[in-house]
């Protein structure tokens, strides 16, 4: 009885030994996930966790509503090249939904899926998800140094499937042309049952680019017009001015934005209106938006920035017979916030910052019996760090 004990512990000692064996593998003897003669591709591929990721302090009306932590950006990118003339870029948005859209069939969530052929030194092409190029300075930031998006750009979709070309005219100076879907949803999905409208068959956007540069790279300009097809005889009309001075220490940058929208695609007025009254998107919108963002650069290290803007929605159909003023609301928002970069061979940053806006609706809005609006405001006292992440 004593020899098979000690038999079953000899076998059991053995046993473990090789679990732990497996655990603590140092991979010697295995051959690594990327072969080797592939590893050199790395070289022409990036890899980044773009994160913005903050410590929450939210009030409304000055009421203190609680306190979280909260990613507020995070999406992961690989871009590179597969050939000397074909450039791909990759990125995924894991703060939004992940169910395929209607219209191109991936899912909200990717921003990027395309690829860029050079044709020649002047001209490229590109096919897949890519971003609207229609122009301004705080579109083409990077999403995680943005704490708030002014309206229009908060509420339009962004990342949209198509094809572009793009000519470059010198160093200065590159023009841009986008035939894209105007939409990832479909028409009911974003506009519902809207009376007398027949949706497009062919709802696309065109979006043309000017992207200047001037003094040396000191002030720039993303200008662009956009068109696009929502329904028969319905369509929108979109127009960012970006401009920004560059020096060593103090850059500014002002952005305009227009939107004429035939139906409402910004969305903001439809939601707005309470649906025992129009339970679908109203017609003839329109939205403006003037954004500015200022940032002192005292040393290295630290960095003062404010980015002031104001959104106005005006609703300038007829459709309500008491409807006595085109303006429906204005929004106010002012950041001020302070960043610190502790390394500088490292794109990384602390920030504490204050997001304050401020809704004022109009006459009309805060009259109408059905109306139940009131001017409010909001804050969010936040810190936290952004970087790109870059891993490879």
């Amino acid at each position: 009885m004593k020899s098979k004990l000690l038999l079953i512990v000899f076998l059991s000692i053995l046993s473990l030994g090789k679990a732990q064996q497996m655990q603590s593998d140092d991979n010697i003897t295995y051959r690594s996930i990327i072969p080797e003669d592939k590893q050199n591709l790395l070289r022409n591929i990036d890899m980044f966790a773009n994160t913005q990721l903050a410590f929450r302090n939210d009030f409304t009306n000055g009421e203190y509503m609680g306190s979280k932590f909260k990613f507020e950006q995070f999406r992961m990118e690989i871009k590179g090249y597969l050939h000397k003339n074909i450039y791909f870029r990759f990125r995924h948005r894991f703060t939004s939904t992940f169910e395929p859209q209607s219209i191109d069939k991936i899912i909200k969530g990717v921003d990027f899926a395309y690829l860029v052929f050079t044709l020649s030194d002047k001209w490229k092409l590109t096919l897949g998800k890519t971003y609207a190029d229609w122009g301004g300075i705080e579109f083409d930031l990077n999403p995680i140094d943005i704490y708030v998006y002014s309206d229009i750009i908060e509420m339009a979709d962004n990342f949209l499937t198509g094809a572009e070309l793009h000519f470059k005219v010198n160093d200065n100076h590159n023009f841009g042309f986008q035939i894209l879907n105007s939409r990832t949803g479909s028409f009911d999905d974003i506009y519902d049952t809207v009376p007398d409208v027949v949706a497009s068959k062919a709802p696309l956007a065109f979006v043309f680019n000017w992207r200047g540069s001037f003094w040396g790279g000191k002030i720039s300009t993303i200008w662009s017009y956009s068109y696009f097809t929502e329904a028969k005889n319905y369509g929108k009309n979109y127009i960012a001015l970006g401009n920004q001075f560059k020096s060593k220490h103090f850059d500014l940058a002002y952005d305009y934005k227009i939107s004429q929208e035939g139906i409402d695609r910004t969305g903001i007025i439809s939601d707005e209106i309470p649906d025992n009254l129009y339970n679908y998107a109203v017609k003839n919108t329109l939205y403006q938006s003037h954004w500015v963002r200022a940032t002192y650069k005292f040393n290295k290290k630290w960095h003062l920035c404010l980015d002031a803007f104001v959104d106005f929605a005006d609703w300038k159909d007829d459709l309500d017979p008491l409807k006595t003023e085109d303006r429906f609301r204005t929004v106010y928002s002012f950041i001020p916030t302070i960043e610190y970069f502790p390394w500088e061979d490292f794109d990384f940053k602390f920030f504490l910052g204050y997001v304050g806006r401020y809704y004022k609706y109009s006459d009309y809005a805060k009259s109408r019996p059905e109306f139940t609006f009131k001017d409010y405001n909001t804050g969010n006292i936040m810190i936290g760090l952004i970087s790109p992440l870059k891993f490879l």
